[in-house]
């Protein structure tokens, strides 16, 4: 397991933001804290629920709200644990995320595209971006930008499983384009030697995010 500090301030707060990297398949969870309110958020908890516990309690926060980029078990696995000993989480799934990728909790709320949501004491706008499943979304606070399995650092996500399309993908990134160049993103996988990077970087090094024709996108994912 590596654990990775963010040393920045996310607007004008000063919110506590930790980016973890756990599981056999480079998952990077988020854990937004507000020293404030002694409230924490958690970004799709997985894997290893007694250290992500342990770190909430390691900066004196209660666990309030579970943020979802998406359904798949490698991001939502440690929801059954989590909602067992907190029933009464908030658990927030993009709405259109169909039922084989939508995990139990008795506190699920379905966000729309714009929901805005609060963790670390600043506001986080869902943005939905489809495509790696029908139901993906990012959560943006600019100039910070959690993208799940949409965008990683030089690369993007499959969309060959149940529910992926790369059409759609490709209009997701598109979206993605259009936030400012210095708008930092977090991404949902540690496929890189970075965990995170500007968008206006990956328009020039990754080759799926680049002026990349659409049809030369869908050779490359997958029609």
């Amino acid at each position: 397991m590596n654990m990775i500090t963010i040393h920045h301030n996310l607007k004008n707060s000063n919110p506590i933001f930790q980016q973890y990297e756990i599981g056999p398949i480079q998952n990077l969870l988020y854990l937004i804290g507000d020293p404030k309110t002694g409230t924490a958020t958690l970004v799709d908890p997985a894997w290893d629920v007694p250290f992500l516990l342990s770190e909430i309690q390691k900066f004196n926060l209660t666990l309030t709200q579970i943020f979802l980029t998406h359904g798949h078990p490698d991001h939502v696995n440690g929801i059954p644990e989590l909602v067992a000993r907190y029933p009464h989480l908030s658990v927030y799934l993009g709405e259109n995320e169909p039922d084989f990728l939508t995990p139990t909790a008795p506190n699920l709320i379905r966000t729309t595209n714009g929901t805005v949501l609060h963790a670390g004491g600043v506001e986080w706008t869902c943005i939905f971006t489809p495509g790696h499943t029908p139901g993906g979304q990012c959560f943006y606070s600019a100039p910070h930008l959690i993208t799940g399995d949409t965008l990683f650092v030089n690369g993007c996500g499959r969309c060959d499983l149940p529910g992926g399309d790369a059409e759609t993908l490709f209009s997701s990134l598109e979206i993605l384009k259009t936030l400012p160049d210095d708008t930092t993103f977090y991404p949902g996988h540690s496929y890189s030697d970075r965990v995170s990077d500007t968008l206006g970087n990956q328009k020039i090094t990754n080759p799926y995010f680049r002026d990349l024709p659409k049809n030369k996108f869908l050779d490359r994912r997958g029609r």
